[in-house]
């Protein structure tokens, strides 16, 4: 898979989370109703001062490597904190070095598709953060750029 090296500003996000593992049998059913919770009509819209349309899936938190728990955020990117819906979490993606792949295709074969291919992957991984940037909302034609983070060397 090819990957491009980024340094990115810290970002700040707003939305909601829950902590689960790739081994765990409702994995998909934990990280599937968050999305699905996050653009209910009282959620998404709610967020104030969003600095883009773009969602983001981010994993984070790690309890060790990606065979480990770790923290799934549903969120989009602020300019600052205001009023938020009751349950709302803000959380930092940190600045740093990232190795951003681009992924296109249906949203959710390709995302899960990106990330069986990038267990396989010898990359310096930090397991600090990692996340996806939705550039549209195609389900069949998704372009997704995945970022993930890497050790300082």
């Amino acid at each position: 898979m090819n990957y491009d090296i980024v340094e990115l500003e810290e970002k700040t996000v707003a939305g909601i989370s829950a902590r689960t593992n790739n081994t765990s049998p409702d994995m998909g059913a934990v990280i599937g109703g968050l999305w699905e919770r996050f653009f209910s009509p009282d959620l998404y819209p709610a967020i104030e001062h969003k600095s883009n349309e773009k969602a983001l899936g981010i994993y984070t938190d790690y309890a060790g490597d990606e065979k480990d728990d770790y923290t799934v955020v549903v969120a989009c990117e602020i300019e600052r904190e205001g009023n938020m819906p009751e349950g709302t979490v803000v959380r930092k993606i940190p600045a740093g070095k990232y190795a951003r792949f681009i992924v296109r295709g249906d949203m959710e074969k390709a995302a899960a598709d990106f990330w069986s291919r990038l267990w396989a992957m010898d990359l310096p991984r930090a397991f600090t953060c990692d996340f996806e940037e939705y550039q549209n909302d195609d389900m069949e034609n998704a372009e997704i750029h995945m970022y993930i983070a890497l050790r300082e060397e």
